[in-house]
């Protein structure tokens, strides 16, 4: 077999090393990681930050100079129809803060704030998702490493193997979609509040701004659930198939036939 593809010494060592590092860092997070882990995450659930009653205590106002309401009069020289009209800057594009001399909401502040809460909330679960893909990953080399080569027959313990990166890699897609997430909020709410700045007279912005936040806020103790969940399922999983995963052929088992 050696025979057939030379593989340099030192290489090869290196390689074993790094099989082996893989192979003692996942069965640690396995037995020790993921129990302590979904604990961490249960404990977390349980913290008044996650178990707001009234979702108004979460909302986050925005704040800026409301300009005063425009009064329009008649006009017989059609100057009036011809200033509606936005005006172009030297490059050819519209200025967006200039519409027919109509006065825009001004920001004393210069900026408006996000949700500050829930800002708080998601720079605390933002990091227990990417462990939860970084440690996956090393679990699912793992496995991945332990199965044997391909043969006829006795594939039982490999399919538990296959099985188990199958599932290894659903839980690396879904905490992937966490993050995802949390991106279209900060886009979403960041329209929404362009929206509130060029409209400032329109209550139903406000609103959608409030329950885009109180949407976010139960997604995020969701999200922080389904972690926890995942750290159980795949601690179980993996314990209670340990030997087909290490050993998935029997040796004995030519001596059956």
């Amino acid at each position: 077999m050696s025979s057939l593809l030379k593989v340099d010494r030192e290489l090869k060592s290196k390689v074993e090393t790094f099989r082996t590092q893989i192979s003692s860092e996942a069965e640690h997070l396995v037995a020790c990681f993921f129990p302590k882990k979904l604990l961490e995450l249960d404990q977390f659930l349980r913290e008044p930050i996650l178990n707001v009653t009234d979702l108004k205590e979460i909302h986050s106002e925005i704040k800026f100079r409301v300009p005063e309401p425009i009064l329009f009069t008649n006009s017989h020289d059609g100057m009036d129809t011809q200033n509606t009209r936005k005006r172009k800057l030297d490059d050819g594009l519209a200025d967006e803060s200039w519409q027919g001399g109509t006065k825009t909401a001004v920001m004393p502040e210069g900026i408006i704030k996000c949700n500050t809460k829930l800002v708080d909330l998601i720079e605390r679960v933002k990091p227990e998702i990417r462990t939860l893909i970084e440690k996956c990953n090393t679990v699912k080399m793992w496995v991945q490493l332990l199965i044997p080569r391909i043969e006829d027959g006795n594939n039982f313990g490999v399919s538990i193997q296959e099985e188990t990166v199958a599932e290894l890699r659903t839980v690396e897609s879904e905490a992937a979609s966490y993050l995802d997430q949390i991106s279209r909020y900060y886009i979403t709410r960041a329209k929404l509040v362009s929206k509130i700045v060029k409209y400032p007279h329109v209550e139903d912005y406000r609103r959608t701004i409030s329950e885009i936040d109180e949407k976010e806020y139960i997604s995020l103790k969701i999200i922080v659930s389904e972690l926890r969940n995942q750290y159980v399922i795949l601690h179980d999983m993996i314990l209670k198939n340990i030997e087909k995963i290490k050993k998935p052929r029997n040796s004995n088992a030519e001596a059956l036939y």
